[in-house]
Parts: C-alpha cells; structure tokens; sequence
C-alpha cells in the first residue's frame, strides 16, 4: 500500500457520500522517481511480493491493449519481466487486434518470449451453432438447422455478431421453434441495429480521406485486400496512401493479416461502407 501510495500520490475515494483517503505513508524511494518505466516496475514488484507473502495469485486484465501507447506499453513490459524473472505470482491477460504482437516486439524487443500471443478469432460452424442452439435448447425450446445455417452465414461466426442474430431470431420467434424465416427476420433487424450504433460509431470516427480510403477498400469486396489494389482504386500510389492506412491500423478499422495485405477488423463493414456511401 505504501509503494502503492508513492505511485500514485494521495488518493481520495467518494462511496456512499463518504470521502475515503489512502491513509499510508508512501515508501520513499520506491516507484516515486517520475519514470514511469522505473516507477510501474516497481509497483508490479511490490504487488507481486504482497501476493507471494498472502500465498494468492494476481491477476491484471486489460482490454483493448492495441490502444495503449509504446511508451506505455514498454513499461509495462519491462514491468511483468521483472515480475516474471522473481517468480512472482502476477499474471497478465491483454485483450487486442492482431497488431498487438507486433507492437509489443516493437516495444520491447523481448516481449515475444516473455508472452504468447494465441488468436482468438471468428467461431468455426459448429462451435457458433453449439453457441446458438445450446442456451436456445436450456430454454426448452428449439432452432432448425437451416436458422442456425442462416445465422452463421450472416454473421460470419463472429461472437458479438451471433449475439445479436441470436438475442433477435429468439424475439422473431412465435412459438418454441426458431425457423429459418425467423432467422431471415433477425437479420434485417440486427444489420439496422448494426448500422445505428455498432458500425456507425467506427465510422464516426474516420475522417474524410480515411473514409475514401475504407469505401474503396469495400468496394473489392469482403477481403482481404492487396495494400496496393486499395490504393490503385483511390487513383494513389501505395506509399501516397501509407499514412491513411496506419493511421486505420491504429484506430481498430482495418489490420495487417499479412504483409502487404489490409482486412476489415469486423466482418460485414465493407457491406456498411457501400450502404453508407454507395
């Protein structure tokens, strides 16, 4: 609590109508030098210690890592090595976009022994079916084959995606049976919901030439796309459209599969861009 306390100055906590105070003194010397680096090192290190000594394991989870930025994101590499090399119980789950592996190794040159990186991606058919069916069936009712074949096709197996075709294929439904037809309903239902909200926040976001960039992307199609047809279809040089394209990468539109290639990060964007913009 006192390395705590050195890190993060005094600290005032409001519940309940009630102002609540870190009542520490900070420990000097630890985690107070204005390096973050330094500083967040330490304080993984004291956690890690507190968490050996109460013999419970710690665990930090952060989502959406791909936003955090190199400077940060090498001290809290540096950090978990430290952690690691005294086998301290503090664990790190990162959440993020493809890139995040390669952002981490450019971060910390190390950071790709330090961590695995598995990919987490879109659901195969069976497991999305298994997603779909199994709570449907806990609820003493029943999906056809030819819904839930509807519902993948739709959504790609992409987790958020069968959330939504699920939630309104089971409101579509009259009875204890969800049908094709009633998939079919929850389709336009969710691509209306998508577009208010899901689709039109990321596109709120983009500004006007990041906005050519991705409607010429949509227009090849589905993708993934060779770097090079997206700028020959905007009328530009590959390198003339370089920066549009990081600067897409970094806000979560658009990742790097492979070299050289650029894909939708959520499936059926290229579908929105063409409604959107025509």
């Amino acid at each position: 609590m006192r390395v705590l306390r050195s890190f993060i100055g005094n600290v005032t906590l409001s519940a309940g109508g009630v102002d609540l105070t870190l009542g520490v003194d900070p420990e000097l010397g630890h985690a107070d030098s204005g390096d973050l680096e330094g500083d967040l090192k330490d304080m993984l290190i004291a956690i890690g210690q507190a968490a050996k000594a109460a013999s419970q394991p710690v665990a930090i989870l952060i989502d959406e890592l791909q936003y955090v930025s190199k400077r940060d994101l090498a001290a809290l590499i540096r950090g978990i090595h430290a952690v690691d090399q005294e086998a301290l119980p503090l664990l790190l789950f990162g959440a993020g976009l493809p890139q995040l592996a390669g952002q981490a190794g450019d971060a910390k040159s190390y950071a790709e022994r330090l961590f695995d990186f598995p990919r987490l991606d879109r659901l195969g058919t069976e497991d999305a079916n298994k997603a779909i069916r199994e709570p449907v069936e806990d609820e003493g009712a029943r999906i056809d084959d030819d819904a839930l074949a509807e519902i993948y096709e739709q959504t790609r197996g992409y987790p958020y995606f069968l959330q939504e075709w699920g939630y309104n294929a089971w409101n579509a439904a009259s009875g204890d049976n969800i049908t094709r037809q009633d998939a079919r309903t929850a389709t336009e239902q969710s691509i209306q919901k998508l577009d208010r909200s899901f689709f039109r926040v990321r596109f709120d976001r983009l500004t006007p030439l990041e906005r050519d960039y991705m409607h010429n992307m949509a227009g090849l199609g589905e993708g993934p796309h060779r770097s090079s047809d997206v700028a020959s279809a905007m009328g530009r040089t590959a390198s003339g459209v370089g920066p549009t394209r990081d600067s897409l990468i970094k806000k979560g539109m658009i990742f790097a599969p492979e070299h050289g290639l650029v894909a939708f990060t959520v499936p059926l964007f290229d579908q929105f861009m063409r409604r959107e913009m025509g």
